[in-house]
């Protein structure tokens, strides 16, 4: 049986591989309604166009961290059950697990763009998110797996030490006063602490509080 046709708006940055994706939706079918290369635009465009599906890139304008994949949290908000395919060169992990536990993951695909190695593969892939299929490269499951664990256990033992200082609401000074180091020596580590738990990019007392949350749960 031949797939129904779905109207789509695709989001991607790189110009090629937006016209590559917009002449296979096409060939196969289907109506890209909109094609933008930014965040905004993605969330302008599906207000506009009211698409059946959205197929974005993670890393988009202006800050090429997350955007993408923000913006397709916040469609799904408005938008529930809205199906959203996510193509991606890398896993963003915090945010590809809130996506795949949105809706209980119905009418959702994260795809890593190195590995889609046939136009069919995608298409159907596409297909499978459009009817509110679930599929996801083996490779996110593997390492969202690994977020799972104990968040805390990529920690070195002095940056843990730290970290329940921080849960203690010492300041920088303080920490370094405790622990005999200087102020500079006490942000490195809260930077890397805020990385290896994976936090998003945010307002830095936010991200400290993230990382007390993580203590405290683990």
């Amino acid at each position: 049986m031949q797939p129904r046709s779905h109207r789509v708006v695709l989001a991607e940055d790189s110009v090629l591989l937006r016209e590559g994706l917009v002449g296979v939706l096409s060939r196969f079918g289907h109506e890209v309604v909109a094609a933008v290369g930014d965040a905004d635009a993605l969330r302008d465009a599906v207000a506009a166009h009211v698409p059946d599906v959205v197929v974005t890139d993670v890393r988009m304008p202006p800050g090429f961290q997350d955007e993408g994949l923000r913006a397709a949290l916040a469609l799904r908000a408005v938008r529930p059950g809205l199906p959203v395919l996510v193509l991606s060169q890398y896993v963003q992990r915090a945010y590809a697990a809130e996506l795949l536990d949105d809706g209980d993951g119905r009418g959702v695909g994260y795809l890593l763009k190195d590995r889609v190695g046939q136009v069919e593969q995608f298409v159907d892939a596409f297909t499978r998110v459009a009817e509110g299929g679930t599929v996801v490269d083996p490779d996110v499951v593997r390492q969202l797996l690994r977020r799972r664990r104990d968040p805390l256990e990529r920690l070195t033992p002095r940056e843990r030490e730290v970290l329940a200082l921080v849960a203690e609401g010492r300041s920088n000074a303080a920490i370094a006063a405790e622990l005999v180091v200087t102020e500079a020596a006490v942000g490195k580590h809260i930077g890397n602490i805020l990385g290896k738990l994976d936090l998003p990019l945010a307002e830095g007392t936010h991200r400290r509080v993230l990382a007390v949350l993580a203590y405290l749960r683990a």
